[in-house]
């Protein structure tokens, strides 16, 4: 599987494409929907997932989801758990905290976890749908898996679970 990424919008959203045997999924399509399109090329798109519902991930869904009429997957139609779409496997965490709909996604060892994890950092819980209390608990949950997944956040550089284990003051 390769994966790109493609910076968007003026909060510099990360909008990850995930490429596998000539199919592609786009995580969070922030904004600018010529410059994602641009960057996937003749990839044929076999869905859209979203990892949370704020303005900054879903500025060019609409877009997207017309031109190539493909399904949107999310915190209510995926199951918490393996998920198979197309030729993709892949397992989804429920992580609420930043927003009551955060997930993260799980592909090998690549995790794209929105606005969920920054590297040494978290999302913010003050806003709309965050909750402090529900955020410590998807960070338990997290710290469960191995310390050489790659973390993909939604704003911001990657990191991993073990640089986070070690220096988050949130875990």
């Amino acid at each position: 599987m390769k994966i790109k990424n493609v910076i968007v919008g003026p909060l510099e959203t990360n909008c990850y494409l995930l490429i596998n045997s000539g199919k592609c999924f786009i995580i969070d399509p922030g904004e600018e929907a010529a410059l994602i399109e641009k960057a996937i090329g003749d990839y044929k798109v076999v869905g859209i997932i979203i990892t949370h519902y704020h303005f900054d991930h879903i500025g060019a869904l609409e877009a997207l989801k017309n031109k190539y009429q493909v399904e949107v997957y999310d915190f209510h139609n995926l199951k918490e758990g393996m998920n198979q779409i197309e030729n993709f496997m892949f397992e989804v965490l429920f992580t609420p905290g930043h927003k009551e709909d955060s997930i993260s996604l799980l592909f090998e060892k690549n995790m794209f976890v929105g606005d969920f994890i920054f590297k040494n950092s978290i999302g913010r819980t003050d806003l709309e749908g965050g909750n402090f209390e529900q955020m410590k608990e998807s960070i338990q949950k997290l710290k469960s898996y191995p310390n050489d997944i790659i973390l993909y956040p939604g704003h911001g550089e990657l990191t991993t679970l073990e640089e986070e284990k070690k220096y988050n003051m949130f875990f």
